[in-house]
């Protein structure tokens, strides 16, 4: 059984934020579970939103040369990806959406220049999702959720598991919540072992 490669991504703007604290312990299990993790901040990212010139369309490759292909080569690379955000504006924070929002030219080349089938997903690799928000409204992680439905389907991953927190907005605010950090670290290790791949496949 070889080793999982699992890209765990900061998408708060705050570095030791709710977020930051589920994930670093998400990350923590994922490595007692026996995963290779790397750690990508955004934040720390240069990094151009998409701006659209399809300059990809020939070759689905961003023209833009930034941070941007560092991280999209880590990702596409690993069997497993972590990505946490806190909720702003019923999606994911600025930082996220830019990541989220180059792979456009991926999509690009898989639907128009390999013409690739939807709804055909690798479901060998697998995604672990983590939103906190701040209020407690019954919608809250609907619009988060779908762009990550189709963010993950243009990566080739399924979605694993979601961990959602509501009510949780100033920096500290999960500690008061253990439950929620041993459930972050559980996940992790869980899900180590969700992406184990067999030599033979």
């Amino acid at each position: 059984m070889t080793t999982p490669k699992i890209i765990a991504i900061y998408g708060s703007p705050r570095r030791n934020g709710n977020t930051a604290t589920l994930l670093q312990k998400a990350v923590e299990g994922a490595r007692d579970g026996g995963a290779e993790v790397e750690e990508i901040v955004l934040r720390d990212l240069k990094m151009s939103p998409c701006l659209e010139i399809y300059g990809c369309k020939n070759a689905g490759e961003c023209q833009l040369k930034d941070d941007f292909q560092t991280a999209r080569n880590q990702i596409l690379a690993s069997q497993g990806l972590m990505l946490a955000s806190p909720v702003f504006f019923y999606t994911v924070s600025a930082h996220t959406k830019i990541l989220m929002d180059r792979f456009q030219s991926l999509w690009v080349k898989k639907y128009w220049i390999d013409e690739t089938r939807k709804g055909q997903p690798n479901t060998q690799r697998k995604g672990l999702f983590i939103a906190v928000g701040a209020t407690k409204g019954k919608k809250l992680f609907d619009g988060i959720l779908l762009s990550l439905k189709y963010f993950f389907d243009v990566i080739d991953m399924e979605l694993w598991k979601a961990l959602l927190y509501r009510g949780l907005d100033f920096e500290g605010d999960v500690l008061k919540f253990p439950e929620y950090v041993d459930e972050a670290y559980e996940a992790g290790k869980e899900f180590a072992n969700a992406i184990k791949i067999e030599p033979n496949e």
